[in-house]
């Protein structure tokens, strides 16, 4: 039955004792206001189920005026639903005290003082307490507690990655998936599980200036954790002394901090316990020369114990590169690059034995003789249990393996190729004519891949005479949008101007809906853009990025690509295809690219196809190879004989192939099985599917949320 309330009354909040007691002042409709005047607050309670205990004393109890006086109570008289106590002051004189006039101090602060003065709370709420203690132990005590519960598809690699590193006191790692393997999934579930672990409580987030609202949301969304962005402005308007101990996870620019020297002395002061750093391979280290940002994280990686460095292209950046990572993790181990190099030759042969003990079951002598030779004396019964067909021993051996490998528990690499689930591509090239105006552009090695650049630079041109008005790709683009009428389409071209330009046509020339994303505007316009794009219902059917919008971000909401042009790296255009070609992207990704015929571009097209496969694949190889071709690439492109530019192509192609051979023997199984996890990843997804499905969880909030007058 609903309490009957009255002005005048007081009561106690069960949820804020330490308010003293409350005065009733109006019941209104569903809702009580309640004044607590020894703090001078005021609440408002649904009147269905206030927090609230009424405050009624018995004969015996001593009682104070809110002048001071005391009384010792002998009768309670209840009139109109106030109380009024009769009994004996400290002179012994007979005194009345209605409860109108009670002091406001009063406090239970003992169980015994709150069970005297009969707040004795509900059996419903000690019910629910009992229940929350009950679900918060299951809880951490859970294999699952930190992995589960984060809104993302549980996927086996990442959570075995996320395990492995989170159950490690201080973790130092390299996690370098390919692109779309969801490196950033993995450091939020290492930081979600240090959190709640207890084995950090201050975590430190580095990331490139144009990533740094993405990390924002994906941890607010993903896994509920409150980070705090840092910029320039925030730090000035800051009082503390020191903003960042402010905050116990901080957002920070790695841009803004290496400008910024005050900024610096405050990070290093603040302490912390876990740094992540993402796009690390941005990072530029030679023996002979350091960059700013590299020095930076290099000072703090020796002092903050725990460092997550995230890349996905650990060695495609080349050895030195890749040392680099290793060394600000670990600068013992990795002191010495010659010293590097030559340990990496050593662990080809122990890796490809390891392939043989995995895909045969035994070793050959020859596998059996490098084994033996990397692991001594320590390895000898190890391998004669292996022989003898002891599969546990042949888990064990790789272990042990996995344990002296060169970058050991270090680094973790998964690939495409061992983890899988990935969408198939298609691709639609359109070969449209070359317009008569760029033909009379001056020749030019960047003007000819991008001609609408070379035209916007020629200054004052008449809205007529735009270069949108007559470039072909611009005709076909909007004839492509219309035909993908409803469809989420990602466009993205070389530059800013053009992205801007191409708005402007699509606005002029179609009505079509696009939004526009470019390094020219703030982060938060970035980030309205691409979330007008997301909408479903009423947002833009095409976003027009800038080369800028294929770094980091995830657009697999999306499945049609158009490449209004093509970049100068084939790097780059694997980022740019991987914003969509993403785990857990449902359909074929469909790849659109136009191009001006008998120009570089269509050159540029039947390299990236022909020679380097890029579109169709991903290629880790298009590093090196563009190493290799690009001095005789170059002057091809703009307009060598056709024999010797078909010749450059064949060769390339006979180069990648045996490139990717190379790879694929090479490639580190040792590294892939500590990545991979052997099926506990799988075991791990399995569990918390189950946890998912259970009703107990529910059923409890179901509970909670009614006890708090929450509609749900």
């Amino acid at each position: 039955m609903a309490q009957q309330y009255q002005p005048g009354q007081r009561w106690i909040s069960d949820s804020e004792a330490e308010l003293g007691l409350g005065t009733i002042l109006a019941q209104d409709g569903r809702l009580l206001t309640v004044l607590y005047p020894a703090t001078g607050d005021t609440r408002q309670y649904s009147l269905r189920n206030a927090p609230l205990t009424r405050v009624r004393f018995s004969p015996g109890d001593q009682i104070t005026h809110f002048e001071g006086w005391k009384l010792t109570v002998r009768e309670v008289d209840d009139i109109d639903g106030l109380m009024v106590y009769h009994g004996l002051d400290g002179q012994n004189q007979p005194r009345t005290l209605p409860e109108t006039q009670l002091s406001n101090f009063i406090q239970f602060r003992l169980a015994s003082d709150r069970l005297f003065a009969g707040q004795i709370d509900p059996l419903s709420w000690f019910s629910l307490r009992y229940n929350t203690l009950q679900h918060t132990s299951k809880q951490m005590q859970s294999a699952l507690w930190g992995l589960g519960g984060c809104r993302a598809q549980p996927i086996a690699h990442q959570l075995h990655i996320a395990r492995e590193v989170a159950d490690r006191s201080a973790p130092r790692v390299l996690l370098a998936d390919e692109v779309g393997l969801g490196k950033t999934i993995e450091a939020g579930l290492v930081i979600h599980r240090q959190l709640l672990s207890g084995r950090a409580s201050r975590v430190l987030i580095l990331v490139p200036e144009n990533l740094q609202h993405q990390w924002l949301v994906e941890m607010r969304r993903r896994f509920n954790l409150q980070v705090a962005l840092f910029d320039a402005e925030r730090f000035i308007e800051s009082d503390a002394s020191n903003p960042f101990e402010d905050a116990q996870l901080a957002l920070v620019a790695l841009e803004w901090l290496v400008d910024d020297e005050k900024a610096q002395d405050a990070l290093f002061a603040a302490g912390w316990d876990l740094m992540v750093v993402d796009e690390a391979h941005h990072l530029v280290w030679h023996e002979d020369q350091v960059s700013a940002e590299y020095s930076l994280v290099e000072q703090l990686a020796q002092v903050i114990p725990g460092v997550l460095l995230l890349t996905a292209t650990p060695e495609q950046l080349g050895q030195d590169s890749h040392f680099a990572r290793l060394r600000l993790l670990d600068p013992n181990r990795f002191h010495d690059l010659a010293a590097f190099r030559a340990e990496s030759e050593h662990y080809r042969p122990v890796a490809e034995a390891v392939q043989e003990l995995l895909d045969e079951g035994r070793l050959s002598p020859k596998a059996h003789a490098t084994i033996q030779g990397f692991l001594g004396a320590e390895g000898e019964a190890l391998l004669a249990a292996v022989s003898d067909g002891d599969t546990q021993a042949s888990a064990r051996l790789i272990r042990e393996l996995l344990d002296r490998h060169g970058t050991g528990r270090v680094l973790f690499r998964n690939t495409r190729a061992a983890v899988q689930g990935f969408p198939e591509r298609q691709l639609h090239p359109y070969p449209v004519a070359m317009p008569e105006q760029y033909r009379e552009l001056p020749p030019g090695e960047k003007a000819e891949l991008y001609p609408e650049v070379a035209f916007q630079a020629q200054g004052d041109v008449a809205d007529d005479e735009r270069w949108w008005r007559f470039d072909p790709r611009v005709d076909w683009l909007i004839d492509t949008l219309k035909m993908l009428k409803r469809t989420k389409v990602l466009v993205i071209c070389a530059h800013a101007e053009t992205a801007m330009d191409l708005e402007d046509a699509l606005r002029v020339r179609s009505g079509i809906p696009a939004s526009v994303f470019h390094e020219g505007m703030s982060i938060l316009e970035r980030d309205r853009a691409a979330a007008y794009f997301a909408d479903e219902e009423f947002g833009a059917q095409v976003l027009i990025c800038s080369e800028i919008g294929s770094e980091g971000r995830n657009f697999q909401f999306s499945h049609h690509l158009v490449m209004f042009d093509l970049p100068a790296h084939p790097d780059l255009l694997e980022q740019r295809i991987g914003r969509l070609d993403r785990i857990g992207q449902k359909h074929t990704i469909q790849l659109h690219v136009p191009y001006l015929q008998d120009s570089p571009q269509e050159r540029l097209f039947q390299w990236y196809h022909e020679g380097l496969n890029a579109f169709l694949n991903t290629c880790p190889t298009g590093n090196a190879l563009q190493h290799q071709f690009g001095p005789r690439l170059l002057p091809l492109l703009e307009g060598g004989e056709s024999k010797a530019w078909d010749a450059l192509v064949a060769e390339a192609r006979g180069e990648r192939e045996r490139l990717e051979a190379e790879l694929h023997t090479g490639r580190d199984r040792l590294l892939e099985l500590n990545s991979g996890g052997a099926g506990e990843g799988e075991a791990l997804v399995e569990a918390i599917l189950e946890q998912d499905d259970q009703f107990a969880l529910p059923i409890y909030m179901e509970t909670l949320f009614d006890a708090f007058g929450i509609d749900s």
